[in-house]
């Protein structure tokens, strides 16, 4: 009994201790963690012009500015597009240190994205306390047709690869360019345009520039109707239309073309004359993000009608639209074959590529016979119109959407080197 009654002071007496000792830690903890009142400090690092549909990187940089290390746990404010609640970006910063974490964000629509402010959750050295923080971050940014993608397929179209990326590199028929200047040699100029006389004198190796006898006047059409509104891996036909557009006008320009666009549904829409200015992909560019799909049938009548009046000389038009059924583009045939006599008229539209996979996938069930049985014939129907436009004497794009822009820009530069434009 004696030593039982020794005992429990003892133990008593220990836990007193350890009881004290962490609520003097506690007292001590919560100090440090709330001691400073803006221990940290957050940016992010994002372009207020974004890319539609490529990956735009974002990067957030959090520092310490306090006096002793922080343990810290930091919660992005994504758009509510990404739907990411999930995330969290966490570690310990020394006094003055920083620490950078990346994501991409790729946007599947054009028009204003707005991130949020970021939370952080902070800790000290013992884990007894906690304390979040609040860091006003919110921004709008604008999601722009690509000009990534822009700039990558000028960069293909000029350069020698461009044979290994799916643009093709045809020969001009005939010449119809006349002497601009001597200039020194870039890869990528024509070997048989070197001037070896200039390249004698100068010691290094000079090329004959030459340029168009006459810009041409090139229009994208794009048809903003309810049938341009399915998706592509996120995608719309018409933000896929709306970004080869941005890249095939950047083309034409720098190929020495005038570029212009007109969009159209039930009604006319954008109307903008074609230009060489310094200007014109800027407004260009501008025109494109404010178009929508409409959601009801397509006027070729009110399409003709608009292009009779204010395209007055011969001009290449680029039709970006699609059909599903012949029926549909039997009742356009005889509007487009009216344009196709006063331009060169090239309709460009969509084949899923969804159907051929499924179409081309060995089938094992009944159900997925009878899958694979309507994928066919929904792709022959597609090609059945792409014969039936051409022998009406039109020229005609068929291709996937993630191959717009190469067999787009493909057709342009077979319809130069033939002198067609």
């Amino acid at each position: 009994m004696y030593v039982m009654a020794y005992t429990m002071p003892y133990m008593e007496f220990v836990a007193n201790v350890v009881l004290a000792s962490l609520f003097g830690l506690t007292i001590i903890d919560t100090f440090l963690v709330f001691s400073n009142k803006e221990p940290l400090e957050v940016s992010r690092k994002v372009n207020n012009r974004l890319n539609l549909g490529d990956d735009n990187p974002i990067i957030l940089t959090i520092t310490n500015k306090g006096n002793q290390p922080i343990n810290f746990s930091m919660i992005e404010g994504y758009p509510v597009e990404m739907q990411d609640r999930s995330t969290v970006y966490s570690g310990v910063l020394s006094v003055d240190a920083s620490r950078e974490f990346s994501y991409n964000f790729t946007p599947k629509r054009r028009g204003k994205y707005e991130f949020g402010d970021v939370f952080i959750i902070i800790r000290s050295m013992f884990f007894l306390a906690s304390r979040r923080i609040d860091l006003k971050l919110n921004e709008t940014v604008h999601v722009y047709p690509s000009v990534l993608q822009m700039k990558k397929y000028e960069l293909l179209v000029f350069q020698q690869q461009k044979t290994s990326s799916g643009i093709k590199k045809i020969r001009r028929l005939g010449n119809n360019s006349e002497f601009e200047q001597i200039k020194n040699y870039v890869q990528g100029d024509e070997i048989k345009s070197i001037n070896w006389k200039a390249t004698s004198r100068r010691n290094e190796l000079m090329v004959n520039q030459y340029q168009e006898e006459k810009s041409q006047s090139v229009y994208c059409i794009i048809d903003k109707s309810r049938n341009m509104q399915m998706d592509f891996d996120g995608l719309s036909m018409l933000d896929y239309s709306i970004n080869s557009t941005l890249v095939f006008s950047n083309i034409a320009l720098k190929k020495g073309d005038k570029a212009g666009l007109i969009t159209y549904s039930d009604k006319m829409g954008t109307l903008l004359p074609a230009e060489r200015s310094g200007s014109q992909m800027r407004r260009i560019q501008e025109a494109l993000y404010n178009q929508r799909t409409q959601y009801k049938e397509s006027s070729y009548d009110l399409l003709y009608q608009s292009v009779r009046r204010t395209v007055k000389s011969r001009s290449l038009l680029i039709l970006f639209t699609n059909f599903e059924t012949e029926f549909s583009m039997r009742r356009a045939i005889p509007i487009l074959r009216k344009l196709n006599q006063k331009h060169v008229l090239v309709v460009v539209f969509f084949q899923n590529g969804e159907l051929q996979e499924l179409a081309y996938t060995p089938a094992k069930t009944i159900q997925e016979v009878y899958q694979s049985s309507v994928a066919e014939r929904m792709i022959s129907v597609k090609s059945r119109i792409a014969q039936e436009l051409n022998k009406n004497g039109i020229q005609t794009v068929l291709t996937l959407p993630e191959e717009l822009s190469v067999n787009a820009i493909n057709k342009y530069l077979e319809l130069k080197a033939k002198g067609a434009v």
